[in-house]
């Protein structure tokens, strides 16, 4: 009988497993924590720990075992306490006991018992297939690099020595940036006012132009001058959203014929564009007030085809 594979089975289910005449494994649940050392992430798991004081049986191993072999509760406990009595042999003689899925015992020269649990078995239900996880340490080489590089673009030399005075090197930083913000301004600055000044420039002599050109028709003229008349045509600007779609078709070519079609019977077809699944929608007409064109959509599916419908664009 593997007594030990027994109380690692329960070990799963349950917090406290009593092994009679020997001592009481216990667990208790640890949430996931950082081995600082190592840059170790672990998982939530039970922490294994062993009681020698506690070595009257509950029932629970012995029942568990006597229904997994098939025999009687008393014989089982026979074999239970026969097994505790040969580790607590074992124990004395050999001053260790170790179990791979539980942990090691020890014996000191006083006749303690030592228990380290193992770490190869999580016995957290909740935690199956979680393992370790070890994390990269976060290098600084990149912002260094950066930092060298602003050092070598300042308009201003940092020698050699000045470098090994402890706390000016943070003092030269701080002022390359600086220096690099005001130079950027001061471009860009520059660049505005030129923009600005060949404007001034263009304005005043177009100005002048006009001027010229008023003087010569005003001083320079004998007699009275007919200025020509201007129309000027002003088209209001509706936009007409609200759209009565015939047809939306995968190739181009299908949608004119059928703007051919509707124009050959008097509709004010037109293409209106792809949609958002890449057809080519074609329409009866257009219109910017919503009632009409709903009333228009009646007169088209009872008079050319029921399948046409409304499309309204913001």
């Amino acid at each position: 009988m593997q007594l030990e594979n027994y109380i690692s089975s329960l070990l799963y289910r349950y917090q406290c497993v009593v092994v009679p005449g020997f001592g009481a494994f216990l667990c208790q649940i640890k949430s996931a924590s950082l081995q600082v050392e190592s840059n170790t992430f672990l998982p939530p798991y039970k922490e294994l720990s062993f009681n020698s004081q506690l070595q009257t049986s509950d029932g629970l191993l012995v029942s568990h075992i006597a229904q997994a072999e098939g025999k009687s509760y008393e014989e089982t406990l026979e074999n239970v306490l026969s097994a505790a009595k040969d580790w607590s042999e074992t124990l004395k003689t050999e001053k260790q006991l170790d179990f791979p899925d539980l942990g090691s015992f020890r014996m000191n020269q006083e006749g303690r018992i030592s228990f380290e649990p193992t770490t190869r078995v999580n016995y957290l239900m909740s935690s199956f297939g979680l393992s370790p996880v070890i994390a990269n340490g976060v290098t600084r080489e990149v912002l260094k690099e950066e930092v060298r590089q602003i050092e070598t673009n300042i308009p201003f030399t940092i020698t050699p020595e000045a470098r090994k005075v402890k706390g000016l090197r943070p003092l030269y930083k701080y002022a390359a940036v600086v220096l690099l913000a005001v130079s950027t301004t001061l471009s860009g600055y520059s660049l505005y006012q030129e923009k600005i000044d060949s404007t001034a420039i263009a304005y005043e002599k177009a100005q002048k132009e006009v001027s010229k050109s008023i003087q010569e028709a005003t001083f320079f003229s004998t007699r009275p001058v007919e200025l020509p008349s201007i129309n000027l045509n002003v088209h209001s600007k509706i936009e007409r959203s609200h759209h009565i779609i015939a047809g939306a078709y995968r190739i181009r070519e299908n949608a004119d014929k059928r703007i051919s079609q509707l124009l050959s019977r008097g509709y004010d077809a037109r293409y209106l564009g792809q949609n958002r699944y890449g057809l080519y929608q074609v329409t009866y007409a257009s219109f910017a007030d919503p009632n009409q064109a709903l009333e228009f959509l009646k007169k088209v599916r009872s008079e050319d085809s029921a399948d046409a419908w409304l499309l309204s664009m913001d």
